[in-house]
């Protein structure tokens, strides 16, 4: 199988459901989005020597290609087909005990922080932002198509959860906490 297919080269890309649309299209632009977000976490976990937060990013990647295989899909018929592109609600409930785990060993906020820290931090909260615009491109989808309400808070969990792993980053790290 090649790599390059050239039938993307009109600016045209293939859903799951076979159907072609624009490379500009919003259901291709939340997908990219959850697919660059995976990215920044696979850079995270390159730079983590943490066993425990390896093994979380490592599922939460899994379940952004699961993610991205639902919006990639107009049907909504693959997450029936193949087991691992389902997406049940429990998988929120897995990112809320992650936050709460590390979130009852930092000290409360005060007062909002800048990004950055120790190197690890720093990508943690880049990975933070890029949920962000995720979260907002499958919103915007959603005012346009059908798409389940678990993908946003899904997304708005995991934001929320990679705050948290900055902050337990840079605290584990003795980064301090620029205050703004």
């Amino acid at each position: 199988m090649k790599i390059y297919t050239r039938t993307g080269d009109e600016g045209k890309t293939g859903l799951i459901d076979g159907s072609r649309v624009s490379k500009d299209n919003l259901r291709v632009a939340a997908y990219g989005d959850v697919d660059e977000l995976n990215a920044v976490l696979g850079v995270v976990k390159a730079h983590s020597q943490d066993k425990f937060l390896s093994d979380l990013i490592h599922q939460i990647q899994r379940d952004l290609l699961a993610l991205g295989a639902q919006l990639a899909d107009p049907k909504a018929k693959i997450g029936t087909r193949k087991a691992k592109a389902a997406f049940p609600e429990a998988q929120v409930k897995k990112l809320e005990r992650a936050i709460d785990q590390r979130d009852v060993v930092l000290p409360p906020l005060t007062a909002f922080i800048l990004p950055g820290g120790s190197p690890l931090g720093s990508f943690l909260h880049l990975a933070r932002t890029v949920c962000r615009r995720a979260e907002r491109t499958v919103i915007s989808l959603s005012h346009e198509q059908k798409v389940e309400p678990v993908f946003t808070v899904y997304l708005n969990r995991l934001s929320d959860l990679l705050f948290v792993l900055a902050r337990h980053a840079n605290q584990t790290s003795g980064a301090p906490e620029d205050r703004w």
